[in-house]
């Protein structure tokens, strides 16, 4: 039997940036279970999403509850799977809470697999959708739904309402990898490291330009960095294994930095030299 309507007890797998910043948004609506996969990060996700609650309007830290055993899921109608996209890694998640919570809707925040083949290879195709929400959650209007031949009557109007709810716009896209922001965007910030290799300008200059040039809010550089590095590197690696297309392969100074650890704002240092 499918679950009821909308969804009421949502749970969340991971311990990242969009992890916490999803809970603390589904605390303006009521209990919100984080599963995380150490106690350490446990602690990390808890303080982080509890303070993103609590600077949003109608957020509510003490609804946040997190822990590392599955059966904090227990009961949940809805569980997203928010982790690195690494699809061995998906795909065992997958398994492991389609186990613990045989009658929830199963999500997956990945911006650059195919959500069927995560689907088929858990063996739970009837039950996954894509759920894409863009960093920083809290912020961002926008949620990617990727909604599979296969998936179960209701799952996806679900969906949508609860979205809606979060004071998201849900837009249903195709099963390709990238959806459509990342398809887009990527070649588009490839393209301006490419730039700033060829001609020797400065990461500060060439965003400058797109700022006060274009209007962006954030140059494409130091987008880059906020993304990760390793992120967008897995990102353009699956864009260009399905596409072919010069304009997804991953940059060498991108895969350059990650090699040294250089993943952008989260470790310190990037495409930009220092992170205060």
């Amino acid at each position: 039997m499918d679950p009821p309507a909308g969804y009421v007890r949502p749970g969340i797998a991971g311990s990242g940036a969009i992890a916490c910043g999803l809970a603390a948004c589904a605390s303006q609506l009521g209990d919100v279970r984080l599963l995380a996969r150490s106690d350490a990060s446990a602690w990390r996700a808890e303080e982080k999403a509890q303070g993103a609650a609590a600077k949003l309007e109608g957020g509510a830290p003490d609804r946040i509850r997190v822990g590392t055993d599955p059966a904090i899921l227990a009961g949940c109608d809805l569980v997203v799977e928010a982790v690195v996209e690494q699809p061995e890694t998906k795909v065992e998640l997958l398994r492991s809470l389609g186990a613990a919570c045989p009658r929830a809707d199963l999500a997956t925040t990945t911006s650059s697999l195919s959500v069927v083949a995560l689907g088929e290879r858990s063996g739970l195709s009837d039950r996954v959708f894509g759920l894409h929400p863009f960093n920083p959650v809290v912020k961002m209007e926008l949620v990617e739904i990727c909604v599979p031949d296969a998936l179960r009557n209701g799952a996806a109007e679900r969906a949508r309402r609860w979205c809606a709810d979060l004071g998201k716009t849900p837009i249903e896209v195709p099963n390709q990898p990238g959806f459509v922001v990342n398809r887009l965007l990527f070649p588009f910030l490839f393209d301006a490291v490419r730039l700033m290799e060829r001609t020797g300008m400065s990461a500060a200059d060439v965003d400058a330009c797109m700022r006060l040039g274009a209007g962006h809010p954030m140059g494409p550089l130091r987008l880059l960095d906020f993304v990760g590095l390793d992120v967008a590197k897995a990102i353009g690696e699956s864009l260009h294994a399905d596409s072919s297309d010069p304009a997804h392969e991953v940059p060498g100074l991108i895969v350059e930095l990650v090699g040294e650890g250089k993943l952008g704002r989260k470790s310190g240092a990037g495409l930009y030299e220092s992170y205060d």
